[in-house]
């Protein structure tokens, strides 16, 4: 690794404070739109650095921005900082061990992802105010990610209109330049009401809101064999009726999951499952009612941006590993298949290393896309505004996100290296949209090219609201 970049001795000056708020946002694992007490460790950071705050974005309580600089080119760098249900695990062992009767635990890595979005951001600050030119930089702590979209109700109430450029990352077992690539999505919950009933003495005057939730099931697996095959439906049951059989149910939720690689076949195949539900509603005698939980959009790649993550990344290196770091990965390795670690390979279209701990490169920008996707709202952020996403070595290769092993090693000193490297990738590019008007110009262009033959619309209704104190799970 070189050290010719004068910005990242900025990120190297302030690293243990940030090491040390990823590890207290670690300890204190909280769910979409709960993020209380991860939110204000994140604010408490930013006003000590020395930002302009301003809390409750978008009406979320657990949204804040932080800005610095005046005048010049807008520069957002985006953090996380929810955790999941269902991994609590004790950090630094090598099996499985939870800490905590509620279950929540940093399964994705997001209390690595919101400290070095921050780390990267005050060093952008820092170098502003040193050089003593235009610009500013924000950090946008954001909640909700894991189902959420918090970012897709930013978007969609303008928090993003005056931002040249977007800067983000996520914690990975490899290093590269995200491909970004992702799924569309909706949550849509839908009630079924119909009319209870003794379920044996007068079963004729019962109409089953649950009976019209399977039917609604069955019409949606029918319907699998004539989606795209990356398209995706998932169910969740959010109210089954009760728990008394000799009752006939008569409400019951389910929500819908409804995944399409871009916008417009999802308001396609939106449209195919409200009408399964109509049907269901029709064949069981009730009625249905739905309401938009949350949706994001699909990713889009800004190459200009890419570009210039990827010259930044190899200037800098890999992340720099030691024996120690790979001991702990090698035993964490003990619990992955060799399917576990094949797949981290295949993301990058390369031929599986079963003998490497680490990842010790950066792979190629230009490498073929080989399926496998996810979600995110940072995908509405990218048809807001220019967006680059950089995933950067943060544990044992092969580990899976949502996984206990991704908990396991979210307070490893592997994990903190990574999410230090990852600061500096993201302050580099940022330093080099600042210094080179042209990049900023060409991402500008890039992106208006997109939107010219493909417009935005978000995917949130206008009358939805985010939604905090509910359950997102």
């Amino acid at each position: 690794m070189r050290n010719d970049n004068p910005i990242w001795p900025l990120v190297d000056a302030r690293a243990a404070e940030f090491t040390d708020l990823a590890d207290r946002v670690f300890d204190t694992p909280e769910l979409a739109y709960g993020e209380v007490k991860s939110c204000a460790a994140h604010t408490r950071m930013l006003r000590d650095q020395g930002f302009r705050v301003t809390e409750n974005l978008a009406g979320i309580p657990t949204a804040v921005m932080g800005e610095a600089g005046q005048g010049g080119p807008v520069i957002a760098i985006l953090g996380e900082y929810d955790a999941l249900p269902g991994l609590s695990q004790e950090p630094g062992l090598a099996e499985p061990r939870q800490i905590a009767d509620h279950g929540f635990g940093h399964g994705c890595g997001h209390n690595l992802l919101g400290s070095a979005s921050l780390s990267a951001a005050t060093a952008v600050k820092d170098w502003l105010e040193a050089q003593g030119i235009a610009g500013r930089v924000r950090y946008y702590g954001c909640p909700a990610e894991e189902g959420g979209a918090a970012k897709t109700y930013m978007v969609r109430d303008g928090l993003f209109d005056d931002v040249d450029i977007a800067i983000t990352w996520h914690p990975a077992s490899f290093s590269a330049v995200d491909d970004m690539r992702s799924l569309a999505n909706t949550r849509i919950d839908f009630t079924f009401h119909g009319k209870a009933a003794h379920a044996a003495g007068a079963p004729e005057l019962g109409r089953s809101a649950l009976d019209a939730v399977e039917l609604m099931n069955i019409g949606i697996n029918y319907m699998r064999e004539h989606m795209t095959d990356a398209a995706r439906v998932h169910y969740a049951y959010l109210d089954a009726g009760g728990i008394a059989p000799n009752v006939v149910q008569a409400k019951a939720t389910v929500r819908q999951l409804i995944r399409s690689p871009d916008l417009a076949g999802l308001s396609s195949l939106v449209d195919r499952v409200r009408r399964i539900a109509d049907g269901a509603a029709l064949m069981s005698g009730t009625t249905v009612t739905s309401r938009v939980f949350s949706a994001v959009s699909n990713l889009t790649e800004n190459l200009p941006l890419s570009r210039a993550m990827q010259a930044q990344f190899e200037a800098l290196g890999p992340v720099p590993f030691d024996a120690q770091d790979a001991a702990f990965a090698t035993a964490i390795r003990e619990s992955l298949t060799r399917e576990d670690i094949a797949d981290t390979f295949k993301r990058l279209a390369m031929k599986p290393d079963y003998d490497l701990p680490l990842c010790d490169f950066i792979a190629p920008l230009d490498r073929p896309f080989m399926g496998g996707m996810g979600s995110t709202d940072v995908g509405d952020v990218s048809w807001a505004v220019p967006t680059v996403q950089a995933r950067v070595a943060t544990c044992a290769v092969g580990t899976a996100l949502h996984s206990w092993q991704q908990t396991a090693q979210g307070k490893a000193p592997a994990a903190h290296k990574g999410m230090l490297h990852a600061a500096k990738v993201m302050a580099a590019t940022a330093h080099a949209a600042l210094t080179d008007p042209g990049l900023i110009k060409a991402a500008k262009a890039a992106h208006a090219d997109h939107l010219a033959d493909q417009p935005y619309s978000c995917p949130i209704p206008a009358d939805a609201r985010p939604p905090v104190g509910e359950p997102n799970t």
